[in-house]
């Protein structure tokens, strides 16, 4: 018969509790191989959670193995038994965390499939702040959990919250541009105003938006730099965006040519070089004239494209084509500076 209460006994009910554990673990796997063979996502699942598993299983198989045998009846157990506590929640909330994280991962994977253009980038914004702040709020309710187990930190924090209130308008005059980035994330998310992948201007420079973190924006700029904004910025700052209902958008290309120019074969030319083009969509294309200032008329070419990126390179495109066929077929066209000479000065 063994004595449970003998540090010998103690030694077997650790050895008996971490076999259990190992068996838990390995027993979740087995299961989880044989579903995943039906249910391909349980193996990611499984992969995602295994070491927080293992940790709570280990922790959860120490304590009671130590409970009930000879350290209970030692005066350190109760501080132990403390820490065995806030390890146990604290992997615990590991645990809970990696299993959210898994299910908005598959969520985000569906709205992918199911949801194109604006609707798919509005739906994965809004996705990925909500995961962030459950992320947030597992920590902060798995570390208060922790301190408030202790209840020598319950009294001090009754006395504090109880006569603290010049000490919290003062925090909370500091602290309000963190919470006022912080309600602002939760606000960009949920009213649309900006999604993570839109195109858009901000500060004069021109990118897609990266991340949308709980208080700040990551802006990736076309040359690979990264624009660091707070999110309240969003809110209180007008800004451009090229993609708010739609990714098709019209580009323009301005060209300052001679009164000379032939506009019907300019026109003609222009709607050759779009239509040979991958990069138009088919929807507009116009050559007009939309001023004529001083010794040059201004000749506005517009063309559509199914998303920036391709207007960028048809923009360019048509630059060049109508350029170079100037050059060659006519150059009288091309922009010029008169100088009247009076006849009757020179003489």
């Amino acid at each position: 018969m063994i004595d449970w209460t003998s540090w010998t006994g103690t030694a077997v009910a650790i050895a008996i509790a971490l076999l259990a554990a190992v068996i838990a673990v390995v027993l979740t796997r087995l299961i989880a191989a044989i579903v995943s063979r039906k249910v391909p996502w349980v193996a990611d699942l499984d992969r995602r959670i295994r070491r927080a598993w293992t940790a709570v299983c280990s922790v959860v198989a120490l304590w009671t193995a130590c409970a009930i045998s000879q350290p209970l009846e030692e005066r350190w157990w109760p501080a132990v038994s403390r820490l065995f506590l806030v390890l146990t929640i604290l992997f615990g909330a590991w645990l809970i965390a990696a299993l959210v994280s898994f299910g908005f991962e598959r969520l985000l994977l569906r709205n992918d499939a199911t949801l194109v253009g604006a609707d798919m980038r509005r739906r994965r914004t809004q996705v990925i702040v909500i995961h962030r702040l459950v992320l947030v709020l597992i920590g902060v309710t798995a570390v208060g959990t922790a301190l408030f187990s202790f209840p020598e930190l319950r009294v001090v924090g009754t006395s504090l919250l109880a006569s603290a209130g010049i000490v919290s308008i003062i925090a909370g005059l500091a602290a309000q541009s963190i919470f006022g980035n912080l309600i602002a994330g939760i606000q960009i998310a949920f009213t649309d105003a900006i999604r993570v992948d839109d195109v858009v201007v901000v500060e004069g420079e021109w990118g897609r938006i990266g991340e949308i973190n709980l208080s700040y924006v990551v802006v990736y700029i076309w040359d690979e730099r990264r624009l660091v904004v707070p999110c309240s910025y969003f809110t209180t700052h007008p800004i451009e965006t090229w993609t708010r209902r739609s990714d098709k958008i019209l580009g323009t290309v301005y060209m300052e040519l001679d009164w000379r120019v032939p506009m019907d074969a300019v026109r003609e030319k222009f709607l050759e070089v779009v239509e040979a083009s991958p990069a138009w969509d088919g929807r507009s294309a116009s050559a007009v004239v939309t001023d004529s200032v001083g010794g040059n008329v201004t000749v506005r070419f517009v063309m559509s494209a199914k998303d920036s990126s391709d207007q960028w390179d048809l923009r360019c495109h048509v630059r060049e084509s109508m350029m170079t066929w100037l050059q060659q077929d006519h150059p009288e066209a091309l922009p010029r500076t008169r100088v009247l000479v009076d006849a009757s000065t020179t003489e």
